[in-house]
């Protein structure tokens, strides 16, 4: 079993920055590819960015490339998302999940989720 924590989301005017992290607890971290989800009020889910267990593959949604950058520090066993240049469109909430590093699809634990609201 994997718990994962997400912090760090908040209120913040457009052009502005925020810093998501997602801390993981339970077994050995690394074993984990994580991703990071988001879901807009009324909208379904949808796929914000991925990194491999390692850290050493990332791939960030091509509508956010440029914007949003992922990365995890195994050490601390925590996972984090760099969000700039925020627009009003990237309201949502952001959740983690984990799956393990071998297995190439789906994701086995989320967290609750953290609530990023931008204002125009």
């Amino acid at each position: 079993q994997v718990q994962l924590v997400e912090s760090g989301g908040g209120l913040v005017q457009a052009g502005g920055s925020l810093r998501l992290s997602c801390a993981a607890s339970g077994r050995t971290f690394s074993n984990y590819a994580m991703a990071w989800f988001r879901q807009a009020p009324g909208k379904e889910r949808e796929f914000v960015a991925r990194i491999s267990g390692s850290g050493g593959t990332t791939y960030i949604s091509d509508f956010l490339k440029g914007r949003f950058t992922i990365s995890r520090d195994n050490a601390k066993a925590m996972m984090y998302l760099q969000m700039n240049s925020l627009k009003p469109e990237d309201t949502a909430v952001y959740c983690c999940a984990a799956r393990p590093d071998s297995r190439g699809y789906g994701y086995d634990y989320w967290g609750q989720g953290t609530q990023v609201t931008v204002s125009s």
